[in-house]
């Protein structure tokens, strides 16, 4: 049974695998490799059928993903903890510095308390904790329904919006 994730404010099947080593790498199908596994595999994924994601941790420097923004499908934000904020500047980066357009992936310790401000800085799949309810998590999204700053997703503050 694939595995749930909520992909633009809608609970959706998974298409992606994690592939965490070489040994588990599938011929065809959509995979999220670990950063150090897709710099390692680079050459062999031109051709692969399917979709190419990358998981990177948050210390990473956005600087070091800019090579690869334009050759994956998704980029995989892993969170280690939920207090730590990170993932929320590296987002916000990859969008609005570098021009990333592709699926934004929230993951790891990853909680309904956050979905709403993950979602301002430029998120738009999660994947929640196996602990947690999704459907819940999904109710996350529409806490506010008004925004005062601009963010990922609107550019302009509330009063350019009137």
């Amino acid at each position: 049974m694939p595995r749930k994730i909520i992909k633009d404010r809608a609970i959706v099947d998974d298409s992606f695998t994690v592939v965490n080593s070489v040994d588990e790498f599938p011929r065809s199908g959509d995979v999220i490799l670990d950063i150090a596994l897709w710099q390692e595999l680079a050459p062999r994924l031109q051709h692969r059928p399917g979709k190419v994601g990358v998981k990177v941790p948050v210390d990473v420097e956005p600087e070091d993903l800019v090579d690869l923004l334009g050759q994956v499908d998704v980029i995989a934000i892993e969170f280690p903890v939920f207090r730590d904020g990170r993932g929320y500047s590296l987002a916000r980066i990859l969008r609005e510095r570098l021009g990333y357009e592709g699926e934004l992936r929230a993951c790891g310790d990853v909680l309904r308390d956050q979905m709403f401000y993950l979602q301002r800085c430029g998120f738009n799949s999660f994947v929640t904790r196996e602990d947690r309810c999704i459907e819940d998590a999904l109710n996350g999204l529409h806490d506010f329904s008004v925004t005062y700053q601009a963010d990922a997703l609107e550019k302009r503050p509330i009063y350019l919006r009137r």
